[in-house]
């Protein structure tokens, strides 16, 4: 019996049912409330942190997280031990067929200060306003007429069966992790570890490795507007990223790609590259104006 843990909204809880499925022993699920479902918005573990207390307590053997939520760096004595195959990993635009059709002044909904910023340095005559709560919440602000459109992860939509309902931004480039689920278990747990790892996609735990790479080298935070989508090509990993600020106004892109062997190299690289090109001051200042706002 492997009691998986898992947060208590309509997504954690198909993700979950989806790892259930899968895994070969037996699996009871049980739900936590985690800082981030209680409303909490300044902390990047908001979403795993209750999770990894259970683990480390011995209430629960293995985590699963939307890989997006979990920060660079992990708890000591907690390890990945598992990335199933990848979901869609892109952005997606509810409510019109893409940017270019919006009107001028069109208010644009989201809660991720990435897509802001990625949004107003492509369009800087939208209005980009904060949208929270789960898929539904967020779907029903936008059929309310709250907003003209709204942006969200195409992986929700394919895990809740609602893929259709967005169009493509591969304009964005995604949250680091994105579409991607990571298994966390305890470091000393052999056994639950044998059994997420059947479960691993190496084509996505590559590029999850480079992801979680370049964040942790540039010291990223939950406030700090970062992209990075790494893809296999062949024998060769390509990594894409985006740094700026959230109003738009500056922004870094570069994409470079290397030997798909060492993803954790090729993460690091593009970490310098940015940091060369005044990556390290733009996030600073994204850190600066969102303590400013808090």
């Amino acid at each position: 019996m492997i009691r998986l843990g898992t947060r208590g909204s309509a997504l954690a809880l198909a993700q979950a049912r989806w790892v259930a499925e899968r895994l070969e022993e037996e699996v009871e699920l049980v739900t936590i409330t985690t800082s981030g479902d209680r409303g909490a918005h300044d902390d990047k573990s908001r979403f795993v942190k209750e999770l990894e207390e259970s683990l480390l307590a011995g209430e629960i053997a293995l985590a699963v997280h939307s890989a997006k939520d979990v920060p660079g760096e992990l708890p000591a004595g907690l390890s990945i031990v598992g990335v199933p195959e990848r979901a869609d990993p892109h952005d997606v635009l509810c409510g019109a067929a893409s940017l270019d059709v919006l009107p001028a002044g069109a208010v644009v909904g989201t809660a991720s200060v990435r897509r802001q910023a990625q949004l107003l340095a492509l369009r800087d005559d939208l209005v980009v306003r904060e949208l929270r709560g789960n898929v539904d919440t967020r779907l029903g602000r936008l059929a309310a007429g709250d907003f003209d459109a709204i942006v969200l992860a195409g992986a929700g939509l394919e895990r809740l069966g609602r893929a259709g309902e967005g169009e493509p931004l591969p304009a964005l480039v995604p949250a680091p992790g994105q579409g991607c689920l990571a298994l966390e278990a305890r470091t000393d747990d052999q056994a639950t570890a044998a059994a997420a790892a059947r479960l691993t996609d190496r084509a996505a735990l590559t590029a999850l490795t480079a992801e979680r790479a370049l964040v942790t080298a540039l010291g990223a935070t939950c406030h700090t507007p970062i992209g990075a989508h790494a893809e296999g090509r062949g024998d060769r990993l390509a990594l894409s990223a985006f740094v700026g600020l959230p109003d738009g106004s500056h922004w870094i892109r570069d994409e470079l790609d290397a030997d798909a062997a060492d993803p954790a190299a090729l993460g690091r690289a593009v970490a310098e590259r940015l940091e060369a090109a005044g990556a390290r001051e733009l996030l600073e200042e994204a850190e600066r104006a969102a303590t400013d706002v808090r």
